[in-house]
């Protein structure tokens, strides 16, 4: 697991400022003094915030709306739900918060998505996934860890590509996907076990063979 990007309330507040501005600037510093200066903060403390440029800005971002994820669903009585229910959960709220910023996360993928931002990407997704994980209590440290989180990450990057286009305006096209995507997962992983527990009555008996 990565480290997180900085972390501040300077930042946090500044990031969530800047959204609305987002769309027709893109990620930028001009969005970011934009924001700065709706908030009365002085506008030449972009720079100071995030040195790094749109990159910085597109990590810490993508960082607070999973904090802001697993601050929701600690809110949430968890106990009655089984861990598929959980995992849906979180992505659900993930969305849900990034609903009202559609085109600002659309730009955050296209950044994401050049060649020169392919670990930032992966870094990205990586944290993304780990905390939605841990949000829904899997805490596992085995080696199904790595098989989880990779499973999970192709969902959830297909589930986003999805919701970036979906136009039902309360997310139950992108919901119903990602259904989908969690019971194919579900038959392939009972169909694997099955497999597994075939092989294991069947090798004993060709071994005394």
């Amino acid at each position: 697991m990565t480290a997180p990007p900085e972390r501040s309330p300077e930042r946090d507040a500044a990031l969530l400022a800047m959204l609305p501005h987002v769309a027709a600037l893109g990620w930028t510093r001009a969005a970011l003094r934009r924001g700065l200066r709706d908030t009365g903060a002085d506008p030449l403390d972009a720079e100071l915030l995030f040195p790094g440029g749109t990159a910085a800005l597109v990590e810490a971002w993508t960082d607070l709306e999973d904090r802001r994820m697993q601050a929701a669903m600690a809110a949430r009585d968890l106990a009655g739900l089984r861990l598929a229910e959980r995992v849906r959960l979180a992505v659900a709220l993930r969305l849900e918060a990034a609903r009202p910023y559609r085109t600002a996360v659309r730009r955050a993928v296209a950044v994401l998505a050049l060649p020169g931002n392919a670990g930032l990407a992966t870094r990205t997704l990586a944290r993304t996934v780990d905390a939605i994980w841990h949000a829904a209590g899997d805490l596992s440290a085995d080696f199904a860890w790595y098989t989880k989180r990779f499973i999970l990450g192709a969902i959830y990057a297909a589930t986003l590509l999805f919701w970036l286009r979906d136009d039902s305006g309360d997310d139950s096209a992108t919901l119903a996907f990602l259904d989908r995507r969690l019971a194919d997962h579900a038959r392939f992983h009972k169909a694997q076990l099955r497999c597994g527990e075939r092989l294991s009555r069947w090798l004993p008996g060709e071994a005394a063979g």
